[in-house]
C-alpha cells in the first residue's frame, strides 16, 4: 500500500504528526489546511511522556523541538482561596518514563512539525466543504473551487471537524458546562507565583485555574475554568468577553493567581464542548483521529496527547499489513478502549476539581496527597506506550 494517496484533512498537531509518522513507514501524504497560515488554535499545550517519547525517538525532533519546550518538574494541587498546597507530586519523571513532560507554545511546536514535513507537502486556504466518496476514489471538494483525490481522507480536523460532521451527517457536539479564560504571563509579571517551574492545579467550588510553564523563557499559560450549568448561550464555541467577567468568579482567590491572570487582558471565553465515543472511526475511504475521533474536555491535559498517539498507531497499522480495511479497524480496535477511557477520566475530574469546602472536598485532598495517588491514577496515562502495547484495564482514571 506504499503508494497509498492519503489525504489528511487539518494541519494541527495530530495532521503533522501524522504526516511523519507516515512517511517514515514509507507513505507518502498531502495535507489540506483551511487556514491561509499555519496556526494552532488556543496559547498552549502540555505534553506528557506517552507523546514525547515519539518526538524525542523515533520522530528524530529532539534537537529541534527540546529548544522550544519547558520541561515541567512536578505537578501541585493548591486550594484557590487559601494558596495551601494539597499535594505535590515531584520526582525524576524523565527517568522514569524516558521521556519529558513539557509546556510548550502551540505555535512552536507547529513550526517544528511543519518544517520536518516540508511545506511543499501543506496546501493552505483548503476549506473542506464536501467528500464524495461513491466512486473508485475519495473526491474532496474545498470552498476555492478545487478538488483533490484519495485512496483514504484522514479527519484530523480537530474538535469542530468538518470531516466527523460529513461523516455522520450532524454536529454532536455536547457542552461539558464550563467554559474558560486563557493567557501566556511572563515570568516578570507574576512574581508572587509559588513553585513556578511546576504544573499546577488551584481549586475551588465550581471552578479552577490550571497553569504551567511553557517555552525556552518560562512563560505561564494559564486556563482558568468555571462551571456555566446553563446551556451555552452563544452560537460560536468562544465569545466575546472582558477582564471584569474573567474576574467575576475568581476575586477572593488567592493573590498569586490574582495577580497572574489579571497581568494580561482577556477578550476571549472559551465554550468547553466534547464529542460522545463513537463506535466506528471509519466509513468508506475516510477514517478519523484525534479530536475529530474522541474530543475530550481539557481537564486531564491528553487532548494533543492522544492525537499524538493516534498518529502513530495509525501509521503502524497502514505499514503491516496490505489490507486497508483490516489496517484501520485494528487501529480502531487498539485505541477506543484507551480513548475513552481518557474521555471519561478528562470529564469526571472537573467534578474532583471543582468540589465545594466540605467532607468530600477533605476526602478528596487527602486521595491527592497520598504518596500512592499518583501510581494509582495517573501512571496508566504517562507510561503508556502506544507503538508497544495495547490498553488494559489498569487501575486509574478519576481521583473521585
Amino acid at each position: 500500500m506504499k503508494d497509498l494517496r492519503i489525504a489528511i484533512v487539518g494541519g494541527g498537531i495530530g495532521g503533522l504528526t501524522l504526516a511523519l509518522a507516515l512517511r517514515q513507514k514509507g507513505f507518502d501524504a498531502t495535507i489540506y489546511e483551511q487556514a491561509d497560515e499555519l496556526r494552532e488554535v488556543g496559547a498552549a499545550v502540555a505534553l506528557s511522556a506517552n507523546a514525547t517519547r515519539f518526538y524525542t525517538g523515533r520522530l528524530e525532533l529532539a534537537d529541534a523541538i527540546s529548544k522550544v519546550w519547558y520541561e515541567v518538574q512536578a505537578l501541585i494541587y493548591r486550594d484557590g482561596r487559601s494558596g495551601d498546597k494539597i499535594a505535590e507530586h515531584r520526582f525524576d519523571y524523565k527517568a522514569r518514563y524516558g521521556a519529558p513532560y513539557v509546556g510548550i507554545h502551540r505555535a512552536d511546536l507547529q513550526v517544528v512539525l511543519s518544517q520536518a514535513v516540508g511545506l511543499d507537502r501543506i496546501e493552505l486556504s483548503k476549506r473542506l466543504l464536501e467528500i464524495d466518496d461513491s466512486g473508485n476514489e475519495a473526491v474532496l471538494k474545498f470552498a476555492d473551487g478545487s478538488t483533490a483525490t484519495a485512496d483514504l481522507v484522514i479527519g484530523a480536523d480537530g474538535a469542530r471537524s468538518t470531516v466527523r460532521r460529513l461523516m455522520l451527517g450532524y454536529d454532536d457536539a455536547l457542552y461539558s458546562g464550563a467554559s474558560a479564560f486563557r493567557g501566556v504571563v511572563t515570568p516578570d509579571k507574576m512574581p508572587s507565583m509559588p513553585d513556578p517551574e511546576a504544573i499546577q492545579f488551584w481549586m475551588g467550588d465550581g471552578r479552577h485555574c490550571l497553569h504551567y510553564p511553557i517555552g525556552a523563557d518560562g512563560d505561564h499559560n494559564f486556563f482558568l475554568v468555571e462551571r456555566n450549568p446553563s446551556p451555552w448561550p452563544h452560537k460560536a464555541w468562544i465569545a466575546p468577553t472582558d477582564d471584569a467577567e474573567k474576574l467575576a468568579g475568581f476575586g477572593d482567590w488567592h493573590p498569586a493567581i490574582i495577580e497572574m491572570v489579571s497581568a494580561v487582558t482577556c477578550t476571549e471565553r472559551w465554550a468547553l464542548f466534547h464529542r460522545p465515543p463513537l463506535s466506528r472511526w471509519t466509513k468508506g475511504r475516510i477514517t478519523l483521529i484525534g479530536d475529530a475521533a474522541h474530543a475530550l474536555v481539557p481537564h486531564h491535559g491528553q487532548g494533543a496527547n492522544t492525537s499524538i498517539e493516534d498518529a502513530i498507531v495509525l501509521a503502524d497499522k497502514l505499514a503491516a499489513t496490505n489490507d486497508l480495511d483490516e489496517a484501520r479497524a485494528d487501529f480502531e480496535r487498539v485505541r477506543r478502549g484507551r480513548t475513552r477511557k481518557i474521555q471519561y477520566a478528562s470529564i469526571t475530574n472537573a467534578d474532583v476539581l471543582h468540589l465545594p469546602p466540605g467532607q468530600r472536598a477533605d476526602e478528596r485532598n487527602a486521595r491527592l496527597a497520598d504518596p500512592s495517588s499518583w501510581d494509582r491514577h495517573l501512571d496508566w496515562i504517562h507510561s503508556f506506550k502506544a507503538d508497544e502495547e495495547e490498553p488494559s484495564d489498569r487501575q486509574g482514571g478519576t481521583w473521585l
